[in-house]
């Protein structure tokens, strides 16, 4: 009876802090665009330096720190200069998308994230589709290719954002490495380049620290710990709950980039959009459905 206990709460737990990751992550459009006045490729420096900062503090703080360990193995080193490039991709495409009035494209990025992932799953991994997962792969096809059509533009930002995010988690998967080590190691990498951006700005007398308000100073240093702090909930929500739970969990975040694109933001929402959405919700509650089954199996 207190084992049954025990797990109930261990699930609720896990609940809580995936729910809150996801949020933090669907509200984030609200905190980079607080920061527009800033060109894209600085909030990424700055996002890349302090996140680095950050990790740092906390592992240093929990005798964590294991760079060289993590390193020393070729496979390993090799897995993590790649992650490091796909994430730098998916952070600098999503603050150019909210900073340039295109919350909802990179809502449908989202979207389309996790049936993406099945896919690289079978073509990497070599793992099986089901008939689900097929059939919510293709709707998923089709609501991009309508959205191209109808609306005139492929919906590149939704193409990089999920293909991006799908092959980093993909490699997350295939490396066994701590997800919070393994972003300060990350960001490690890519620091030289974010430095060099920050004193090029400086020294052009373009640069955003110290250089603007007081309120963009906070924002951008504070960008490390909005940009950690869901990963470490997420870390803690997917160890205690079901796959399915967090398949269905996912869908906050991109849900609520929507809202905020179009109600908060007024990002023009067509009937086109309408249609494409429609068409890869449709493929996503396929995805879900699929997701419970294999965990009922």
């Amino acid at each position: 009876m207190q084992k049954v206990k025990g797990n109930d709460t261990r699930q609720r737990h896990g609940i809580v802090y995936t729910a809150v990751a996801f949020l933090a992550w669907g509200v984030l459009p609200i905190y980079w665009k607080a920061l527009g006045e800033v060109p894209a490729i600085e909030i990424l420096a700055h996002r890349i330096v302090w996140s680095f900062v950050f990790i740092a503090v906390v592992l240093t703080i929990q005798k964590r720190i294991s760079i060289k360990e993590l390193l020393s193995d070729k496979r390993t080193r090799k897995s993590l200069f790649l992650m490091s490039g796909l994430i730098g991709l998916n952070w600098f495409t999503y603050v150019y998308a909210v900073n340039s009035e295109r919350i909802v494209e990179a809502s449908m990025g989202y979207y389309i994230n996790p049936i993406l992932s099945v896919i690289l799953g079978v073509v990497i991994l070599k793992e099986k589709l089901n008939l689900l997962q097929v059939l919510a792969f293709l709707l998923a096809c089709a609501g991009v290719l309508y959205l191209t059509v109808d609306y005139g533009r492929f919906p590149w930002i939704s193409i990089v954002l999920a293909g991006a995010f799908g092959l980093y988690g993909l490699l997350k998967k295939t490396t066994n490495v701590d997800p919070m080590s393994g972003l300060m190691v990350e960001t490690m990498l890519l620091a030289p380049i974010a430095l060099f951006v920050i004193f090029y700005q400086a020294l052009a007398g373009r640069g955003a620290l110290f250089g603007l308000a007081l309120r963009h100073d906070f924002l951008l240093i504070g960008a490390g710990v909005v940009t950690t702090m869901p990963l470490y909930w997420f870390a803690q929500g997917a160890k205690r709950i079901r796959l399915a739970s967090v398949g269905f969990l996912q869908y906050l975040a991109p849900s609520l980039m929507l809202l905020i694109g179009v109600f908060v933001y007024r990002e023009i929402f067509t009937t086109a959009h309408l249609i494409s959405f429609g068409l890869v919700w449709c493929g996503l509650i396929l995805y879900t459905v699929s997701l419970i089954r294999g965990s009922e199996a």
